[in-house]
């Protein structure tokens, strides 16, 4: 029964971690909703802490990235468009917007040099 208890406390603590909740958090993201969850601003404030302090290239791209694709999924996939069908003109921002993302991490990865 012990171990039953365990994996149910252990659901009911990553609940807030599944894709659905995680999509709509970004979705629905704003200065207040951000501010309410503290562990979201603490994680970023050390990562980008220990990037600075220790210069490290690839970090800072993953914390470029990771803002970039948070406003990417904000900005473009709009609840109806999630909830509605595809069409090329609610897919082309989407597209274009990540080659822009992908292909600035491949010039400041690949290209350019310090």
């Amino acid at each position: 029964m012990e171990k039953q208890q365990i994996i149910e406390k252990a659901k009911d603590k990553l609940a807030p971690l599944e894709t659905g909740n995680v999509y709509d958090f970004i979705q629905n993201f704003s200065l207040q909703s951000v501010t309410d969850h503290p562990w979201v601003i603490l994680v970023f404030l050390f990562v980008a802490f220990y990037a600075f302090v220790k210069r490290s290239k690839f970090i800072l791209l993953f914390l470029f990235s990771a803002i970039a694709i948070m406003l990417l999924v904000r900005f473009t996939l709009t609840p109806d468009v999630v909830g509605g069908e595809l069409n090329v003109t609610a897919t082309l921002p989407f597209v274009g917007g990540g080659l822009a993302i992908g292909g600035a991490l491949i010039y400041l990865t690949f290209i350019k040099q310090d």
